[in-house]
């Protein structure tokens, strides 16, 4: 029969398949460790170094990092940043983009080139200080944000998204009188929603993961996003403070903390993903249809 398939055939879609899931398990396997281990006592974790699944569970190394309100305080301001940072860089980003991808625009050959310029070079940390310093953004969390608005890979892409949507829809609003702002907003945004989506993504992890930009312009603790306080705990843990000194308080075992603090700073991304892949597949769908 033309359904029945060949005994190469079924063999080679069990190879795949066989494949895939030891890959699958090898990628997922190091993710399981580092929970399990956040749980796990100290004795077992000396006793076994690689855990998938305590013996006895622990919550030591969490009770240790809530200890105090400093890490939810620290994760409220990592989420004001990286929503509010997103939010603003995505603005910024489909407004420049939109008008590049715009082919009446005069100048925007030269403006590209400046844009192009700055992902080969830029100042360096201290020319960067010296600026945010001179604006007045030291020691505020507009420093975390304002310097770092626009990313000109992902600006680049949205242009080339926008580029590629069918010029006769704006042809279309502009005959029933649709203003640019109003062609971008009523249009363009909701056929770009998978680019949009997948920049937003970029823009969150970038936000969330702030630590060297925290590190060089904040220098109020009260202040410090959550990877920032988080690598403190870590140093603290290890049994040394800022001056070296060794540390009063007994905390648990250094790797402990360690995986705690991993799952602690990874779990809110992993948690955003599945609302936004669906708009990744679907760009990846539309990708594929178009000539």
């Amino acid at each position: 029969m033309v359904g029945d398939k060949s005994f190469g055939s079924r063999l080679f879609n069990f190879t795949n398949l066989t494949l895939l899931a030891i890959i699958a398990l090898l990628c997922v396997l190091p993710f399981i460790h580092v929970l399990a281990a956040s749980f796990t006592t100290s004795a077992e974790l000396a006793e076994k170094r690689f855990v998938l699944f305590p013996t006895v569970w622990s919550l030591d190394a969490y009770r240790y990092i809530f200890s105090t309100d400093t890490v939810m305080r620290s994760m409220m301001i990592s989420i004001g940043v990286t929503l509010g940072g997103t939010a603003f860089s995505m603005f910024l980003s489909t407004l420049t983009a939109y008008g590049l991808s715009r082919q009446d625009l005069v100048g925007r050959r030269f403006i590209m080139f400046f844009i192009v310029f700055t992902m080969l070079f830029n100042g360096g940390m201290i020319p960067t200080f010296l600026v945010v310093q001179q604006t007045g953004l030291l020691n505020s969390l507009a420093a975390l944000v304002i310097p770092v608005a626009i990313n000109a890979f992902n600006m680049i892409i949205l242009k080339s998204f926008f580029q590629n949507l069918p010029a006769g829809l704006e042809e279309s609003a502009k005959i029933d009188g649709c203003s640019d702002f109003g062609i971008l907003f009523r249009i363009v945004i909701p056929c770009s929603m998978p680019a949009i989506a997948t920049i937003s993504l970029f823009y969150a992890v970038t936000y969330w993961n702030t630590y060297m930009h925290a590190i060089l312009y904040l220098s109020d603790s009260s202040k410090w996003p959550v990877q920032v306080l988080l690598r403190q705990i870590v140093v603290l843990a290890s049994g040394l403070n800022y001056d070296g000194a060794e540390f009063t308080s007994v905390p648990p075992p250094e790797i402990t903390i360690k995986m705690a603090v991993i799952v602690v700073a990874t779990i809110p991304v992993l948690i955003v993903y599945p609302f936004l892949q669906k708009y990744f597949a679907k760009g990846a769908l539309i990708g594929s249809m178009k000539g």
